[in-house]
């Protein structure tokens, strides 16, 4: 590996362990047996290199999404309740990686570089989750899809990072949401709203 590859692991490593508030340039460079000139070189400034790492985090966690969800017909609510039992799966270590996401929330006023580059990739989320639950393929999913179907998904998965972050014991399963998102669709169809 080269001074950029250890520079993220080690930064990785930082954000699971100190989180991004307390992770300092000197922790990344001892965790990864680089230099300080490293990380403005191959990154730009501590802040993006931290936002590479938790998206690389991110993008490690989020192969647990698919897990199993063959046989569920794309767009059904079998197939919506089993995605997000498996991404709520991923919610439940204490030490998850959607803590990260919460703390970026709270104090992305103190973290402006690492708040803006991660907010230029929301879109993008939504995109990846759209396949997931829709079938499909995520380079098909048209910029206005990605905004408002793929934005709703984000949506709800910032509510439950915030819920399972904030009280586990009640935060909601799949099976709840599955259930309310059931109930939604029954009420749009009786007011003449849905198909």
């Amino acid at each position: 590996m080269g001074h950029r590859e250890d520079l993220l692991e080690g930064a990785k490593r930082c954000l699971l362990d100190k989180g991004f508030m307390r992770t300092t340039a000197r922790d990344i460079v001892k965790e990864s047996g680089t230099n300080l000139a490293s990380i403005g070189y191959h990154y730009g400034s501590k802040d993006a290199l931290l936002a590479q790492a938790y998206i690389s985090l991110v993008a490690d966690t989020g192969d647990a999404f698919e897990g199993d969800v063959d046989g569920s017909e794309p767009g059904s609510l079998e197939r919506f309740q089993q995605v997000w039992t498996n991404i709520i799966g991923t919610m439940k270590d204490p030490g998850s990686v959607w803590r990260l996401s919460m703390e970026a929330l709270a104090f992305g006023d103190r973290l402006p570089e690492v708040r803006d580059h991660l907010a230029a990739l929301q879109r993008e989320a939504g995109r990846g989750l759209i396949p997931l639950l829709m079938g499909g393929r995520e380079e098909d999913v048209s910029d206005e899809t990605a905004d408002t179907l793929g934005m709703f998904y984000v949506t709800l998965m910032t509510g439950l990072i915030a819920q399972w972050t904030f009280d586990p014991k009640s935060a909601p399963g799949s099976e709840q949401l599955t259930a309310g998102l059931r109930q939604v669709v029954e009420a749009a169809r009786a007011t003449g709203g849905a198909p």
